[in-house]
Protein backbone atom coordinates (compact mmCIF):
# COMPACT_ATOMS: atom_id res chain seq x y z
CA UNK A 1 0.00 0.00 0.00
CA UNK A 2 1.06 3.57 -0.65
CA UNK A 3 -0.27 6.90 0.57
CA UNK A 4 -0.01 10.27 -1.09
CA UNK A 5 -0.77 13.67 0.32
CA UNK A 6 -2.79 16.04 -1.82
CA UNK A 7 -2.86 19.62 -0.69
CA UNK A 8 -3.49 23.21 -1.60
CA UNK A 9 -1.49 26.25 -0.67
CA UNK A 10 -3.55 29.30 0.24
CA UNK A 11 -2.12 32.73 0.95
CA UNK A 12 -4.30 34.61 3.43
CA UNK A 13 -4.57 38.40 3.37
CA UNK A 14 -6.23 39.94 6.42
CA UNK A 15 -7.69 42.89 4.51
CA UNK A 16 -8.16 44.30 1.03
CA UNK A 17 -5.41 46.85 1.71
CA UNK A 18 -2.84 44.04 1.73
CA UNK A 19 -3.66 43.09 -1.86
CA UNK A 20 -1.93 44.62 -4.87
CA UNK A 21 -3.81 47.60 -6.34
CA UNK A 22 -4.93 45.46 -9.29
CA UNK A 23 -6.27 42.69 -7.03
CA UNK A 24 -8.00 45.31 -4.85
CA UNK A 25 -9.74 46.69 -7.93
CA UNK A 26 -10.75 43.20 -9.06
CA UNK A 27 -12.23 42.36 -5.66
CA UNK A 28 -14.08 45.70 -5.57
CA UNK A 29 -15.62 44.83 -8.96
CA UNK A 30 -16.73 41.47 -7.58
CA UNK A 31 -18.28 43.26 -4.60
CA UNK A 32 -20.15 45.59 -6.97
CA UNK A 33 -21.36 42.58 -8.97
CA UNK A 34 -23.00 41.16 -5.82
CA UNK A 35 -25.62 43.89 -6.21
CA UNK A 36 -26.54 42.54 -9.67
CA UNK A 37 -27.50 39.19 -8.14
CA UNK A 38 -31.03 37.90 -8.63
CA UNK A 39 -31.48 35.75 -5.53
CA UNK A 40 -35.04 36.17 -4.22
CA UNK A 41 -35.26 32.62 -2.85
CA UNK A 42 -32.02 32.11 -0.94
CA UNK A 43 -30.93 35.71 -0.36
CA UNK A 44 -27.40 34.40 -1.03
CA UNK A 45 -25.77 36.81 -3.47
CA UNK A 46 -22.52 36.00 -5.24
CA UNK A 47 -20.38 38.30 -7.37
CA UNK A 48 -17.46 37.32 -9.55
CA UNK A 49 -15.05 39.34 -11.63
CA UNK A 50 -12.20 38.43 -13.92
CA UNK A 51 -9.34 40.36 -15.43
CA UNK A 52 -8.15 39.41 -18.88
CA UNK A 53 -4.72 39.70 -20.42
CA UNK A 54 -5.82 42.95 -22.12
CA UNK A 55 -6.57 44.40 -18.62
CA UNK A 56 -10.33 44.39 -19.24
CA UNK A 57 -12.37 43.48 -16.15
CA UNK A 58 -15.69 41.69 -16.52
CA UNK A 59 -18.12 40.71 -13.80
CA UNK A 60 -21.18 38.59 -13.20
CA UNK A 61 -23.62 37.68 -10.46
CA UNK A 62 -25.63 34.59 -9.58
CA UNK A 63 -29.10 34.28 -11.11
CA UNK A 64 -31.60 32.12 -9.23
CA UNK A 65 -34.63 30.30 -10.52
CA UNK A 66 -37.50 28.78 -8.56
CA UNK A 67 -36.21 25.47 -9.90
CA UNK A 68 -32.83 25.56 -8.13
CA UNK A 69 -30.95 23.25 -10.51
CA UNK A 70 -31.53 25.83 -13.24
CA UNK A 71 -29.69 28.60 -11.38
CA UNK A 72 -26.56 30.21 -12.78
CA UNK A 73 -23.56 30.73 -10.54
CA UNK A 74 -21.74 34.09 -10.73
CA UNK A 75 -18.57 32.32 -11.85
CA UNK A 76 -20.43 30.66 -14.74
CA UNK A 77 -21.99 33.98 -15.77
CA UNK A 78 -18.64 35.77 -16.06
CA UNK A 79 -16.90 32.78 -17.68
CA UNK A 80 -19.68 32.47 -20.28
CA UNK A 81 -19.36 36.17 -21.10
CA UNK A 82 -15.62 35.80 -21.55
CA UNK A 83 -16.01 32.71 -23.72
CA UNK A 84 -18.62 34.41 -25.90
CA UNK A 85 -17.21 37.92 -26.20
CA UNK A 86 -13.47 37.43 -25.67
CA UNK A 87 -12.72 33.85 -26.79
CA UNK A 88 -9.04 34.45 -27.52
CA UNK A 89 -8.24 36.32 -24.31
CA UNK A 90 -6.47 34.83 -21.29
CA UNK A 91 -8.07 35.08 -17.86
CA UNK A 92 -5.37 36.16 -15.43
CA UNK A 93 -7.31 36.36 -12.16
CA UNK A 94 -10.83 35.78 -10.86
CA UNK A 95 -12.27 37.30 -7.67
CA UNK A 96 -15.35 35.86 -5.95
CA UNK A 97 -17.29 37.27 -3.02
CA UNK A 98 -20.66 36.81 -1.33
CA UNK A 99 -23.30 38.57 0.72
CA UNK A 100 -26.18 36.91 2.55
CA UNK A 101 -29.53 38.41 3.51
CA UNK A 102 -29.54 36.13 6.59
CA UNK A 103 -26.17 36.80 8.22
CA UNK A 104 -22.78 38.40 7.67
CA UNK A 105 -20.37 35.99 6.02
CA UNK A 106 -16.97 36.79 7.49
CA UNK A 107 -14.93 34.08 5.80
CA UNK A 108 -14.08 33.27 2.18
CA UNK A 109 -16.56 31.03 0.39
CA UNK A 110 -15.25 28.63 -2.23
CA UNK A 111 -16.94 27.93 -5.59
CA UNK A 112 -19.22 24.93 -6.01
CA UNK A 113 -17.91 21.79 -7.68
CA UNK A 114 -19.38 22.62 -11.10
CA UNK A 115 -17.71 26.04 -11.06
CA UNK A 116 -14.41 24.53 -9.96
CA UNK A 117 -14.51 22.08 -12.86
CA UNK A 118 -15.42 24.82 -15.34
CA UNK A 119 -12.68 27.12 -14.06
CA UNK A 120 -10.19 24.27 -14.43
CA UNK A 121 -11.40 23.65 -18.00
CA UNK A 122 -10.79 27.33 -18.85
CA UNK A 123 -7.35 27.12 -17.27
CA UNK A 124 -6.48 24.02 -19.29
CA UNK A 125 -7.88 25.53 -22.50
CA UNK A 126 -5.81 28.70 -22.17
CA UNK A 127 -2.75 26.72 -20.99
CA UNK A 128 -2.18 29.28 -18.27
CA UNK A 129 -3.14 29.38 -14.57
CA UNK A 130 -6.01 31.51 -13.33
CA UNK A 131 -5.29 33.11 -9.97
CA UNK A 132 -8.27 32.95 -7.60
CA UNK A 133 -9.25 35.47 -4.91
CA UNK A 134 -11.98 34.44 -2.46
CA UNK A 135 -13.64 36.68 0.11
CA UNK A 136 -16.74 36.73 2.28
CA UNK A 137 -18.66 39.93 2.85
CA UNK A 138 -15.96 40.88 5.36
CA UNK A 139 -12.78 39.37 6.68
CA UNK A 140 -9.76 37.72 5.17
CA UNK A 141 -9.10 37.12 1.49
CA UNK A 142 -7.76 33.79 0.23
CA UNK A 143 -5.40 33.81 -2.74
CA UNK A 144 -4.78 30.66 -4.76
CA UNK A 145 -2.26 30.59 -7.58
CA UNK A 146 -4.36 28.39 -9.85
CA UNK A 147 -7.91 27.12 -10.30
CA UNK A 148 -6.39 23.64 -10.10
CA UNK A 149 -5.73 24.40 -6.42
CA UNK A 150 -9.50 24.22 -5.91
CA UNK A 151 -9.70 20.75 -7.47
CA UNK A 152 -6.42 18.92 -6.85
CA UNK A 153 -7.61 15.46 -7.95
CA UNK A 154 -9.27 16.81 -11.05
CA UNK A 155 -10.74 15.13 -14.10
CA UNK A 156 -9.87 16.55 -17.48
CA UNK A 157 -9.96 15.79 -21.17
CA UNK A 158 -6.53 14.16 -21.17
CA UNK A 159 -8.09 10.82 -20.21
CA UNK A 160 -10.81 10.87 -22.87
Amino acid sequence: MKKITVGTTVTIFESLSELSPLHQKLMEEAKKAVHKSYSPYSGFRVGASAILDNDEILSGANQENASYPLCLCAEMVVLSTISSDFPSKIIRTMAITVKSAKNVIDMPISPCGACRQTMLEFENRQDSPIEILLMGETGAIYHLESAKSLLPLSFDGSVL
